[in-house]
């Protein structure tokens, strides 16, 4: 009998769990590792499967006898460990690499990425091949995995020839990639963002730019003309624009408020941009990105339009929680970097406090330019967390003094913003900073966020103004 081959899974988070799963189903044997020694529904997670249970051990101990090691996305491949690994000839990838290792033969790989907007796009986009499944009957499905929160190693080997997987594809993931090939790869933007992580922003955009690294020509990349840096790209595959500011040759754009395709000489009108379910410029960009990726991919038009329509957003970016006393409440906890929550104040049309910080993780981001995107809109700045020095040193330099900070409970920090603001006013939670150290991840933030708010009391007045 041939003896099993080992894999060593380092970083025990959804993606590892599904890894570890999909190579026990394959006939590895299984070691788990971990930073931390305990982690609490691990045991639960991994129920039905066997492995060795190495957390809290530095994982340049467990390499002998290993065959294959898979990464946390969080952590990075230039680790002492990894190249320790590599140099003993252990093959290192990370869970994307290993989910489409494992899909069906045939099945098309449709990937989104981008410093923001990845999560809506992703999610719109997979909305419309759903549906343009449904329309078709012949068996094809659509699974929308990666970077969105259902890793592509969960649902691999359910796949078959024909299917197709929307992928929401972060740097942090495509900085491990050998093999994983997009059928269809369409790029959004390249801001300022993991600078700790990567040391430069040469490094992180060059992660970024790995999604074209193995497209052939009859592949399709999809670029945003409005950004220079993503114009930059190197892709073998058919290239699509789009843009909202100027029309293309070849992709997606907006002439007299009506949305175009454009492929060669033939254009398709698809619908009015203000028809769009999703509000903001930068939801616009987003919609025409997902719109040249579907119909690039042979997506029904008629889906298409349907679906931008109907499409309202995802839960935590720009996401309505509530009015109360006449003020607007909005979860954008997925804004986790500057230029995200730039987007979001853009997209307000109504005075608002903004809610910054919520987090002990320091990114070494420049929070100046969301000082400078406030145009007047911006009543009053809330901050906490390990951030907050750093924010409030932007504030100064930008002149705006408006802004408090308040301790590390999230609770009081939300009290506060609602004592700051005014009948028809809004309150975005849109922290610029990534969750951790105060939470698990920014869903856990807009929840606990949706949570508070929507368990707040009306006021006297506004009781009374009520009967």
């Amino acid at each position: 009998m041939e003896e099993k081959k080992t894999a060593l899974i380092v970083g025990m988070a959804k993606s590892g769990v599904a890894s570890a799963k999909l190579l026990y189903s394959a006939g590895y044997r299984i070691i788990i590792n971990d930073l931390k020694s305990e982690i609490e529904g691990l045991e639960e997670a991994l129920s039905g499967i066997e492995y060795e249970n190495r957390l809290g051990v530095a994982p340049e101990a467990l390499l002998d006898g290993v065959d294959l090691m898979v990464l946390s996305p969080v952590i990075p491949i230039f680790r002492p460990f990894v190249k320790q690994a590599i140099a003993q000839g252990i093959e290192v990838i990370g869970e994307i690499e290993l989910g489409w290792r494992y899909c069906a033969e045939g099945t098309r790989f449709v990937c989104i990425g981008g410093t923001n907007g990845k999560t809506t796009t992703t999610a719109l986009t997979g909305e419309i091949f759903k549906a343009d499944d449904m329309m078709r009957a012949d068996g094809r499905r659509t699974f929308v995995l990666g970077n969105i929160g259902v890793p592509i190693t969960e649902h691999a080997l359910e796949t078959r020839e024909g299917d197709t997987v929307v992928a929401e594809t972060a740097s942090l993931q495509l900085e491990s990639i050998r093999d994983f090939h997009a059928n269809a790869a369409g790029l959004l933007n390249i801001t300022e963002d993991h600078i700790n992580r990567f040391g430069s922003m040469e490094a992180y955009i060059a992660a970024k730019m790995r999604m074209f690294e193995n497209q052939t020509e009859s592949d399709i990349a999809v670029l945003n003309a409005d950004d220079p840096i993503v114009m930059s790209a190197k892709t073998r595959a058919k290239v699509l624009l789009f843009s909202r500011l100027h029309e293309v040759t070849s992709g997606a754009f907006v002439r007299d408020g009506m949305i175009i395709y454009r492929r060669g000489c033939i254009e398709v009108p698809v619908i009015p941009a203000d028809q769009l379910g999703i509000i903001g410029g930068h939801n616009l960009e987003n919609a025409l990105c997902a719109v040249c990726l579907s119909l690039g991919m042979g997506v029904h038009v008629e889906v298409l339009r349907r679906v931008l329509r109907e499409f309202r957003g995802v839960e935590h970016r720009i996401e309505f929680t509530r009015i109360l006393d006449g003020v607007t409440y909005y979860n954008d906890s997925k804004g986790t970097n500057p230029e995200s929550t730039v987007k979001a104040i853009e997209a307000m049309r109504q005075p608002t406090v903004l809610l910054l910080g919520a987090g002990n993780y320091d990114k070494q981001s420049d929070y100046r330019p969301v000082f400078r995107a406030f145009s007047g809109k911006v009543r009053a700045v809330v901050v906490n967390g390990s951030n907050t020095e750093a924010i409030m040193k932007a504030a100064v330099e930008e002149g705006f003094t408006e802004i408090v900070a308040v301790g590390e409970d999230f609770r009081e920090m939300i009290m506060t913003a609602r004592s700051l603001a005014k009948r028809g006013d809004a309150v975005l939670l849109s922290p610029a900073c990534a969750s951790w150290g105060m939470f698990t991840d920014y869903e856990e933030r807009g929840r606990l966020f949706k949570e508070i708010v929507n368990l707040m009391e009306p006021s006297e007045e506004e009781e009374g103004h009520l009967e």
